[in-house]
């Protein structure tokens, strides 16, 4: 193994593993911090993907700890902890403390904090990062229902999470190359500043930081700063030249769609899909927890629709929807309810003859895996930037896409099905 990633949520982590899998690095996924004994696939790039994002902080850095030890044991050279190109989190964490806590066990000086992903509109310029053409704190993440973004200054964001200081590598910097970029990260280290948020406005930039981060140990940030690592094996003759298969073979098997983000970007795709005629049904927090809905009718309706277009079993709403709910029901029992729902759903699903299955939002992506009982994916190709379809390896027989809710163009369900034979 040359890169060990670990992410802190399943669409992020099949997002890293897409942008490895695209540079030519063999990449495996696995579900959930391996156990102290177990033996990971063999790969150029292996992701961890955990389910640690909105976990109280203890149990994502004991996840985090152990999946480094994991990677480690199995060569990996350099450790990436990826996290949400919005900086998906609370004042408290998690992002500061896992980071902090990888930090010791690493022995490292210094970690760039990089969430740029330029081709999702995720651009970072004197470290205040952007949503497209305005700042974090006014794109529709300050609605967020778990970890709203009030701030879009990733130095105080993250300085709130750490003890430890933050600097910037500014985009002047950036703009003068790798060279300038390492002496720049050196200066703050002599500085006692470890942390570094680095600006980045293209794909170039996230090269040009790649190409400097060579040698690092650990690494935070996006998908995006993953794009530049692979060169630097390349160059050091460890990876080979590699192309990417356009097409992922699928099992024959009624196909099905689950959404539990709350995002604009997906209320757009399940629009689309209601205009184009897909079946769909509504699931209603309320009306699970007093028992007038339940996974078991929720499957049986999804299993009677016919088969020419994939059905749809949502509860996305609006942030206005969303809020009225948490207040009756408090924020966590109504996202524990979705997602307990949407686990059985997903099992029931399965057994039932669903092969192909696109999941949105990261927390109803862990909740279906958890119910498929998915632990390795192997990434096939890409639907939209930063979602790939995924064949499952040790699970079901079935390919399964795990969609970021703010991912994805407004047709993504619909046109996501021509990439599999």
């Amino acid at each position: 193994m040359l890169l060990g990633v670990i992410a802190d949520d399943m669409t992020g982590a099949t997002d890293v593993a897409l942008m490895l899998n695209r540079a030519g690095m063999r990449t495996v996924q696995v579900i959930g911090a391996p156990a102290a004994n177990a033996v990971l696939p063999e790969a150029d790039a292996v992701v961890v993907a955990l389910k640690s994002r909105t976990n109280p902080v203890s149990e994502a850095v004991a996840q985090s700890l152990a999946a480094c030890e994991a990677l480690l044991a199995a060569g990996a050279r350099q450790i990436l902890f990826k996290y949400c190109s919005t900086f998906d989190s609370t004042p408290h964490g998690n992002i500061g403390p896992v980071a902090d806590a990888l930090m010791r066990r690493l022995g490292a000086q210094s970690a760039i904090v990089c969430p740029a992903f330029p081709a999702n509109g995720r651009s970072i310029y004197q470290g205040y990062l952007f949503v497209g053409a305005v700042p974090l704190h006014e794109s529709s993440m300050k609605d967020h229902p778990l970890t709203p973004m009030r701030d879009s200054n990733l130095m105080r964001l993250m300085g709130a999470q750490t003890e430890a200081k933050v600097g910037l590598v500014p985009y002047a910097t950036v703009l003068e190359g790798a060279a300038a970029v390492k002496a720049r990260i050196e200066e703050l280290v002599a500085q006692g500043v470890p942390y570094a948020v680095t600006d980045a406005l293209t794909n170039q930039d996230l090269m040009v930081l790649g190409e400097a981060l060579d040698g690092q140990v650990l690494l935070t940030g996006g998908s995006g700063i993953a794009m530049g690592l692979p060169q630097n094996f390349r160059k050091a003759g460890l990876l080979p030249e590699r192309e990417i298969a356009a097409h992922l073979s699928a099992p024959q098997g009624r196909a099905g769609i689950i959404s539990g983000s709350c995002s604009t970007a997906t209320r757009g795709q399940i629009k689309a899909a209601l205009d184009a005629g897909c079946p769909a049904l509504k699931v209603d927090p309320m009306a699970l927890a007093d028992g007038s809905q339940n996974a078991a009718e929720l499957a049986a309706w999804a299993l009677a629709q016919r088969g020419e277009r994939p059905f749809l079993l949502y509860s996305s709403d609006d942030p206005a929807e969303v809020a009225a709910v948490q207040g009756k029901l408090g924020r966590d029992k109504a996202g524990e309810i979705v997602e307990q729902a949407f686990s059985q759903v997903a099992r029931l699903l399965s057994e039932g003859g669903v092969t192909r299955l696109l999941v949105a939002g990261g927390e109803t992506s862990g909740a279906v895996v958890q119910g498929l009982g998915i632990r390795t994916l192997e990434i096939g190709p890409e639907i939209d930037p930063g979602v790939p379809w995924t064949r499952v390896v040790d699970g079901p027989d079935m390919v399964i896409a795990l969609k970021s809710g703010n991912f994805g163009a407004p047709d993504f369900f619909l046109k996501a099905w021509n990439l599999l034979r």
